[in-house]
């Protein structure tokens, strides 16, 4: 686990208190925690913690928080949560 401050995850586009939250609930504390996650695993397991339906919107911004966390050069687009949705 990589020591950051608080707000470190929610310098990610998309990625406001609430899913930082949920994020360090699952283990994820920092940006350097996202490299190379799976995100629909990250999503499945968020989902089996609450013992509830996640909304589906939660994958796309995990699908996005990855990218930003595993990519140097980032593409504005696929810095919308929105473009990460199931095609």
């Amino acid at each position: 686990m990589t020591l950051s401050k608080p707000d470190d995850l929610e310098r990610i586009p998309g990625v406001g208190s609430k899913i930082a939250q949920e994020l360090r609930g699952l283990g994820i504390h920092s940006i350097e925690d996202l490299k190379g996650k799976n995100p629909e695993e990250l999503y499945f397991k968020l989902s089996t913690r609450k013992g509830t339906y996640v909304d589906r919107c939660v994958l796309y911004v995990f699908r996005c928080a990855v990218y930003y966390a595993s990519n140097k050069d980032h593409d504005p687009e696929l810095l919308k949560w929105w473009n990460w949705k199931d095609v």
